[in-house]
C-alpha cells in the first residue's frame, strides 16, 4: 500500500483535492511514513539471550493496513474477560445502496444513525414476549466497504444467545438455532431509520445535492426506500468462547483492504483479490487505475472521533460490569480473574520476550546508519 501511495499519491491529491479533505491527506501521509525512520524507532533487547534489533515505529493510524495487529490483540485480550459461556450469534445489518450517496455526504450523522436504529431494532424485538422477552447485550463493528472497495456500509453484531428477564431473576435462553426473526428485524430497522431520516430532513441537518433537496423529492426518495426489503442477515451460532474471539478478530480493527490482498502494481494500475459473494464467494482479481484504487480506499476514511466498535444493551459501558456479574451468577460461572496478556514480540534467536531498551528519534536513526536496520523491516510495535 505504501508503494502505491509513494508512486501516485501526490498526483492523485493534486487531481482530486477539491473533493478531498485534510483527514484524507493525513491518512495518505501516515501510510507513507508508517514503519519508516521518519517516525523514529526503538532498540529492542531479548530478556533471555541479549539479542538486539532496531524496530521502526508504526503510525498508528486506524486506516493504515500495517497498524491494526497490535491494537487488535490488545482489544481481544480485554474482551475475552467479558465473554459469557453461551453460544453467540452473528447478525449483519446493511444499508441499501440507494442511500450510499447521502451517507457519503453525511458520514458522521448517518453512520451514527445506522448504529442507533439497528441496535434499537434488536433491543425492541428481543424485549417483545412474542420473541425472546429479555434484555440483551451485544457488540457492533462498523464496516463501510465491500470486497471490491465500493461503498457498502453495514454493521456486524455479535450477540449472546439469550438475555436477562425483565426483573433480572433468570437467564432466558434463545433457541440454539434461531435468535430473532430477520424479516421482522429488517422491517423494524427500515421503519426506524426512514422515520429518523425524515426528521433530520425536516430539521435541515442533512447535506446533499440534486432533486432530493426539495421536500417532494426527499419524500419520494423515502417512499422508494420503504418499498425495498432491507438486508438483515443472521449466521449460525458459534460454539465455544475461543471460536467467538477468533471470529471477532476477523472483523475488529479491519481496514478496507489489507496488504496481503494486493496482487500487483504495474504501469499505474493496481490488481487486488476480492470475493464475489453474488457468486458463492468465488475469489477473483480486479484491476483498476492507481487513482481509482486510492479513491475507493479513501471513501472509507471515517470522521475523526467516530467510534467503530460499540456496545449496546446490557453491554453498554455504563451497565456492563454489573450486568455481566448478574449474568454469570445466573449462568453459574465465575469471571475471568486474569485476562490473557496480549502477545509480546518474540526474539528471533531464542523466542524470548523482546523489551524496549532505547527510544530512537528520526535524527538518531538517520545519523546512526551503521546500525543494522534490516532487522526492523517487517516488524514493529506500537509507537508511544
Amino acid at each position: 500500500m505504501a508503494d502505491i501511495v509513494r508512486a501516485t499519491g501526490n498526483g492523485f491529491w493534486e487531481q482530486q483535492q477539491t473533493h478531498l479533505a485534510w483527514p484524507h491527506r493525513k491518512v495518505l501521509d501516515a501510510i507513507l511514513r508508517c514503519r519508516t525512520a521518519a517516525l523514529g524507532g526503538h532498540r529492542d533487547q531479548c530478556a533471555n539471550c541479549g539479542h538486539q534489533a532496531i524496530s521502526f515505529n508504526s503510525c498508528p493510524n486506524r486506516h493504515c493496513p500495517k497498524c491494526q495487529g497490535n491494537a487488535r490483540s490488545k482489544w481481544l485480550a480485554a474482551r475475552s474477560a467479558e465473554l459469557l459461556p453461551v453460544p453467540y450469534f452473528h447478525i449483519v445489518f446493511t444499508l441499501p445502496h440507494q442511500l450510499s450517496a447521502l451517507v457519503l455526504q453525511n458520514k458522521r450523522l448517518l453512520y451514527d444513525l445506522l448504529y442507533r436504529t439497528s441496535a434499537a431494532a434488536m433491543l425492541q424485538l428481543a424485549r417483545d414476549p412474542k420473541h425472546l422477552g429479555a434484555d440483551i447485550g451485544f457488540l457492533g463493528v462498523l464496516h463501510t466497504w465491500g470486497q471490491n472497495l465500493q461503498h457498502h456500509p453495514h454493521i456486524h453484531y455479535i450477540v449472546p444467545a439469550g438475555g436477562l428477564a425483565p426483573d433480572r431473576s433468570r437467564w432466558i435462553e434463545s433457541s440454539p438455532r434461531f435468535f430473532l426473526p430477520v424479516q421482522a428485524l429488517s422491517q423494524v430497522f427500515r421503519g426506524k431509520l426512514c422515520e429518523e431520516l425524515r426528521e433530520l430532513f425536516q430539521q435541515d441537518r442533512l447535506q446533499f445535492h440534486g432533486s432530493l433537496a426539495s421536500p417532494s423529492g426527499f419524500g419520494h426518495f423515502l417512499w422508494q426506500l420503504c418499498q425495498k426489503d432491507w438486508v438483515v442477515y443472521a449466521k449460525p451460532p458459534f460454539g465455544a468462547a475461543e471460536q467467538v474471539l477468533n471470529y471477532l478478530a476477523r472483523y475488529t480493527h479491519r481496514v478496507a483492504i489489507s496488504n496481503h490482498r494486493l496482487v500487483a502494481f504495474e504501469n499505474d494500475r493496481v490488481s487486488f483479490r476480492w470475493r464475489d459473494y453474488a457468486h458463492r464467494g468465488k475469489q477473483k482479481v480486479i484491476t483498476v487505475s492507481a487513482h481509482e484504487f486510492l479513491r475507493r480506499f479513501l471513501i472509507h476514511v471515517l470522521p475523526r472521533g467516530l467510534v467503530r466498535i460499540r456496545h449496546f444493551g446490557l453491554f453498554a459501558n455504563r451497565r456492563r460490569s454489573a450486568a455481566l456479574q448478574r449474568c454469570r451468577e445466573l449462568l453459574g460461572t465465575a469471571a475471568c480473574v486474569d485476562p490473557p496478556e496480549p502477545p509480546s514480540r518474540r526474539c528471533p534467536a531464542c523466542s524470548g520476550i523482546m523489551l524496549v531498551v532505547e527510544r530512537l528519534t528520526p535524527g538518531q536513526l538517520h545519523f546512526h546508519s551503521s546500525l543494522n536496520l534490516s532487522n526492523s523491516l517487517g516488524c514493529s510495535v506500537d509507537s508511544s
